[in-house]
């Protein structure tokens, strides 16, 4: 794979913690899907193009205004699909303090992301 899309999805990890919106979607596709580790259906929730992912993104920072993806590291499976690891560590606007490990799967198009995929463990404790 090339050293553009490592630096590409370096970025995009980047974004996340920077809770940088523009850039998220600048190195998304315009038909790009958000598939949420929680929701109603069996992908969780779906979300479907630049607006409705840009949108499931700003609730995510606005929920946990100190949320950080630390502990990172890629996998990359191809020309079209890498893996991120992270551990997720937010505080909820009521206070709750949230540590625990995730993956997503990025399919990509070329040096871009199509689909993130979001995997996360659910703490009880």
């Amino acid at each position: 794979m090339s050293d553009s899309v490592v630096k590409m999805l370096e970025a995009f990890s980047a974004a996340w913690n920077a809770h940088d919106l523009d850039t998220l979607m600048a190195l998304s596709t315009d038909d790009c899907e958000f598939w949420a580790s929680a929701g109603p259906d069996e992908l969780g929730t779906r979300y479907v193009g630049q607006q409705a992912v840009a949108g499931a993104y700003r609730a995510l920072f606005d929920f946990y205004p100190d949320a950080q993806w630390t502990k990172g590291r890629l996998t990359l499976l191809g020309p079209d699909r890498a893996l991120s690891e992270w551990t997720f560590v937010g505080t909820t606007l009521d206070g709750k303090r949230v540590e625990v490990l995730g993956l997503d799967v990025l399919d990509l198009v070329g040096e871009k992301v199509r689909i993130k995929n979001s995997y996360r463990k659910n703490r009880t404790a």
